[in-house]
């Protein structure tokens, strides 16, 4: 992590969220390019021992790492565009690259799941004999390998989106591998060749369902919905429990990625009071917010009378 310089306004606290902030990214950089390297190396063995050996199985496991290591790097490169500055023009900044990369990422599983379930029902309608051998040998070694990775993303994955989709990728790769291992021992021992398209097909409806979520998670975020979890009914009647508070409307909740939450709303106050009442009040309503029901920013426009026959949510 290199040198970082603070503005001399913020104070201790706000230096020390910085800080924890740009360790974390760095640890999240480490985890997803050590993962890369090690994703995209097996990615090489399994395609070569998938040729050799026969085995579609192993075939679909590779392109599956292969699709694994580029969304790793559309990860990493999300994750540090991310973190980019505000500008005038981006006043957002790209906090929701993360979410747009989750979702390409996804879609990608969704893709490679299509093809797999193609190839398999192929094989199965023409079976070749499987060199089980060598088919458990290249197999093993990317079970060590997803075993790996997925231990690194691991301690990243429950608390961002980007990096949990990636996780999904190599957890589905690590149970892939151990799919086409217990294959190639029944092949082996059992010459039941035509459980190597079968579980081709596991293995896709697998991904298939982990990429279906991941894209609903996503697009619920970038379509604004209410975020999961948050109820504007129960934000509104908290907020009217304040005595200066009549009734609250124009109210939009949503989130910008999915670790920040932002809240908007016209406030229609009891009775005409000074401004700076209403910074004081604003202050209070900010801090329930957050302490509450987790809005990182809320915006709220205070008033006396002016917005009439106004329900909750209406524009």
């Amino acid at each position: 992590m290199g040198l970082l310089c603070f503005p001399a306004k913020l104070t201790k606290k706000e230096c020390l969220v910085i800080i924890v902030c740009e360790s974390m990214n760095s640890s999240k950089e480490n985890s997803l390019g050590i993962s890369f390297a090690l994703n995209f190396l097996t990615s090489l063995i399994q395609i070569a021992g998938g040729i050799l050996s026969g085995s579609l199985s192993l075939i679909s496991d590779s392109l599956h790492n292969l699709s694994d290591s580029i969304a790793l790097i559309i990860s990493l490169f999300a994750l540090k565009l991310s973190i980019k500055e505000n500008t005038e023009t981006k006043t957002f900044g790209y906090k929701r690259a993360e979410i747009l990369a989750a979702l390409f990422n996804a879609c990608m599983l969704i893709v490679v799941s299509l093809f797999l379930f193609k190839e398999a029902f192929v094989r199965l309608a023409s079976p070749q004999a499987i060199n089980s051998p060598l088919m458990l040998i290249i197999a093993c070694v990317g079970l060590v390998a997803n075993l790996i990775s997925v231990f690194i993303l691991k301690g990243h994955a429950h608390s961002d989106m980007n990096i949990r989709t990636a996780y999904l990728h190599l957890f589905s790769d690590f149970l892939s591998s151990i799919a086409v291992i217990f294959g190639a021992v029944l092949i082996y021992f059992f010459k039941v060749d035509w459980i190597d398209p079968v579980l081709t097909i596991l293995i896709g409806l697998y991904v298939l369902k982990g990429g279906y979520q991941i894209i609903e998670e996503s697009i619920h975020i970038l379509m604004q919905n209410v975020p999961k979890g948050v109820n504007l009914e129960e934000i509104r009647a908290k907020i009217e429990e304040f005595s200066q508070v009549k009734d609250l409307h124009h109210a939009h909740l949503w989130s910008v990625t999915e670790r920040e939450i932002h809240f908007e709303a016209h406030i229609n106050l009891v009775k005409d009071i000074a401004v700076s009442e209403t910074c004081r009040l604003n202050e209070e309503i900010n801090k329930m917010l957050e302490e509450k029901f987790s809005i990182s920013h809320a915006t709220l426009q205070f008033e006396f009378e002016a917005c009439k026959g106004i329900s909750l949510i209406k524009n």
